[in-house]
């Protein structure tokens, strides 16, 4: 078998499934998502949390955020 038939097969099962999908009433639906490695994001971030600890309502914004958060311990 070589690059390109492994490829179409591939491609192929990708179609039938998306068909299965469409048929079952889904829709595919693709998300692009901030990249939590990046330096960007991190020093965003860290911007953030320091703001949000600085500010005077820091006790009640984080009983909000535990709040609707879950948890398992």
């Amino acid at each position: 078998m070589n690059i390109a038939s492994n490829k179409s097969s591939s491609a192929g099962k990708v179609r039938r499934y998306r068909e299965r999908m469409r048929a079952r009433g889904m829709r595919c639906v693709q998300l692009w998502v901030p990249d939590t490695r990046s330096e960007e994001f991190i020093r965003q971030a860290r911007k953030a949390a320091k703001a949000i600890a600085s500010s005077p309502k820091e006790t009640e914004d984080q009983a909000f955020v535990d709040a609707i958060s879950e948890f398992d311990g």
